[in-house]
């Protein structure tokens, strides 16, 4: 089994006669995003600030690639130390610099490389986040998303192996948190580093998760991927989760996961003589591609647009819906087979090509009347997107797994509409 980069064994911290950690056990993987979440005040800062050595446990044992952090050398630390940076939650970028300066500034305070090779590693980070416009530019005079990655291009300028990020979408509209949590996930593909992220964006931040650490009176009672905590039975579930994921998307509006799962659930209890019932699952392409083209915002709105659609066709027949996966949708139809949802999708798919594509198009554009910043209007390099949007549907029976006839509709899934760069379907 792999071996964990960071392990709490043990772990327990004390402020006076108040415990805030007590016997916490957790693992970190090397190359993955973990997300820690749990109440406000519940300790997740606390536990942040063991791994970077800010805290010393009072009991207990944290390992660093297998070696207990008590024993290493003092420049053993400082070595593990300069592997690890941090991504404030409200950037802390300073005012009077350029983007150029504080993306330089760990290296010139830390590091003693010459002025040539700082610029090189400096415009090498600018060109990967996409800051060249904003290079010389100070941070008021540019968006909060180029804020963003202004933050993580000066967080990443280290090369770091590990970059842990305190509530990075705190104080944000719908979209630009999932647009943030997807500029998250792209860099850490891109760069590779390990991502350890303290968060309240549930569901959203589970779609770009490999695992999730939840912390609850003081310990971790839950550590595993996001499909695993669906069906972890445990009071944390009731009062935490419930407390931070609403039962609709915040992004989309449609159902949660679990409410979703409930309502299915009812439904087949309620269902007369096993009556069989259809799934469809929708996707949207090229989401990759989206983002480099027009940006994060973009992809997000895409994303919602497609997921309101959704709701406002099937929910309008008796259907129910959730989003899946950071692209993915699935649907509901009660009481349905495959010859009448068939029908069903046919009338979906006439009327996304003929209305409601161009209704995603001018989303994506920033072409809608919502004022700012409800919908941030985009850069019109937007013109230049083309996607499509795929759907697929099966049919369930009251015995079947609903994981295992969503599979069966995914596999299903064809092409339904694809919008050109002009605009065009």
């Amino acid at each position: 089994m792999e071996s964990p980069l960071i392990e709490f064994k043990d772990v327990t911290k004390r402020f006076g006669d108040r415990s805030v950690l007590e016997r916490v056990n957790l693992q970190i993987y090397e190359g993955q995003v973990t997300t820690i979440i749990g109440l406000s005040g519940s300790g997740k800062s606390v536990l942040l600030k063991h791994i970077i050595g800010l805290l010393k446990p009072d009991e207990g044992t944290i390992l660093f690639k297998g070696k207990p952090l008590s024993e290493m050398k003092k420049s053993e630390s400082a070595a593990k130390l300069a592997q690890i940076s941090y991504m404030f939650q409200d950037n802390a970028l300073f005012d009077s610099l350029t983007v150029y300066d504080n993306i330089a500034l760990p290296l010139r305070e830390t590091t003693n490389l010459t002025e040539t090779e700082i610029d090189k590693r400096v415009t090498a980070r600018i060109e990967q986040t996409e800051l060249e416009d904003a290079a010389h530019k100070y941070p008021s005079e540019i968006s909060g998303g180029m804020q963003k990655r202004a933050a993580l291009a000066r967080a990443l300028v280290t090369d770091p192996q590990i970059v842990l990020f305190d509530e990075p979408t705190s104080g944000q509209d719908p979209v630009r948190k999932n647009a943030i949590l997807g500029m998250i996930a792209q860099y850490q593909r891109k760069f590779g580093f390990t991502a350890i992220l303290v968060s309240h964006e549930i569901p959203d931040v589970y779609f770009i998760s490999n695992r999730i650490l939840a912390l609850y009176d003081r310990s971790i009672v839950f550590q595993g991927s996001p499909e695993e905590l669906e069906i972890f039975d445990h009071p944390f579930k009731d009062e935490v989760i419930r407390s931070l994921e609403g039962l609709q998307n915040e992004l989309t509006g449609l159902y949660s996961k679990r409410q979703f799962k409930v309502m299915h659930q009812a439904q087949l209890t309620q269902s007369a003589g096993g009556a069989p019932y259809c799934i469809a699952v929708f996707s949207l392409g090229d989401l990759d591609l989206i983002r480099r083209v027009a940006g994060h915002d973009a992809a997000q709105v895409a994303i919602r647009s497609l997921g309101i659609h959704i709701d406002k066709h099937f929910g309008a027949i008796g259907g129910f819906s959730t989003r899946h996966r950071n692209n993915e949708f699935v649907t509901v139809l009660p009481y349905s087979d495959l010859t009448e949802a068939e029908s069903i999708l046919k009338d979906f798919v006439k009327n996304f090509q003929e209305r409601d594509i161009h209704d995603v198009w001018a989303e994506i554009r920033g072409q809608t009347k919502a004022p700012e910043p409800t919908r941030p209007r985009l850069s019109a390099q937007a013109d230049c997107i083309d996607f499509g949007v795929l759907a697929g549907i099966a049919q369930g029976q009251p015995a079947a797994h609903i994981d295992s006839v969503v599979d069966e509709a995914k596999s299903q899934q064809k092409e339904i509409a694809r919008l050109r760069c002009d605009g065009r379907r």
